[in-house]
């Protein structure tokens, strides 16, 4: 089980200050969704988090170690990060982009190995991408793609997934692909999942904790029940919204709103 959490975290960009000491913990084995306005600062906590970023102060655990003082092939062995709409060299096949996850388990430029290839094999029976496994990435639709992305990720054979707007670009039914998806690896496979994603209705409706930020802060979280609310929409969106329980899952669900 791999625990994620930051300490007092202060995150800039030169002399911008945009996360002023933040507290956060991921629950583990859990979906957590992060939501919030645009400009709220969710993808720079993403990145900070995976060290993509470095904090200007304060510290990001992983394992309950400083996450700076682990070497960057452990961290990859523990923790993926899929970014915002990341593209694949022209001509690059759905296996070959795939077995780019086995790169943290290789020493070296040797050739994959028998585990490295059932692995593989996993990750694309897992996405249900077999029957695209010889076809190039960008040829392939956008949910499709995400997917394929998404495979790579696992391959890579982490317990920590973290996903920065894994819908943004897609269709309704490509959308709900790629969050069942995440669901069944959750469900199936044990992993933490951390998405950053603007869909309430989804967030809800997919995750099992709530963080719903607001000018860098962390201004609720919790469940759904206790993050989805009229109160906090209002403060945290400036929005005036009705919510309603969805009868097929349970979750609460924004069915109309307007600007305050």
């Amino acid at each position: 089980m791999t625990t994620l959490s930051g300490e007092q975290l202060t995150v800039g960009y030169d002399e911008r200050i945009v996360i002023q000491d933040m507290n956060i913990v991921f629950p583990a084995n859990k979906i957590t969704a992060i939501i919030g306005p645009n400009g709220c600062s969710k993808s720079t906590l993403l990145k900070t988090m995976a060290r993509l970023h470095k904090a200007k102060s304060g510290v990001t655990y992983l394992d309950g170690k400083n996450i700076h003082k682990i070497a960057t092939k452990e961290i990859a062995k523990k923790m993926a990060i899929l970014p915002q709409a990341p593209e694949a060299p022209n001509g690059l096949t759905v296996y070959d982009l795939v077995s780019y996850g086995r790169t943290p388990h290789q020493s070296g430029f040797t050739r994959l190995s028998k585990q490295d290839r059932e692995k593989i094999d996993w990750a694309l029976d897992v996405t249900g991408l077999n029957e695209l496994r010889d076809q190039e990435v960008d040829t392939l639709s956008g949910g499709q793609r995400q997917r394929a992305w998404i495979a790579m990720s696992i391959a890579q054979e982490t317990s920590l997934l973290l996903l920065d707007e894994p819908t943004t670009y897609l269709d309704l039914a490509h959308q709900l692909e790629v969050l069942q998806l995440l669901k069944k690896l959750n469900e199936e496979e044990n992993r933490t999942i951390i998405m950053v994603i603007h869909d309430l209705n989804q967030a809800a409706r997919f995750a099992h904790h709530l963080v719903a930020m607001k000018k860098g802060q962390v201004f609720k979280e919790g469940s759904a029940e206790e993050v989805i609310t009229e109160d906090v929409l209002q403060q945290v969106f400036n929005i005036d919204t009705s919510i309603v329980v969805d009868p097929r899952t349970g979750k609460p669900a924004v069915i109309s709103y307007d600007l305050l």
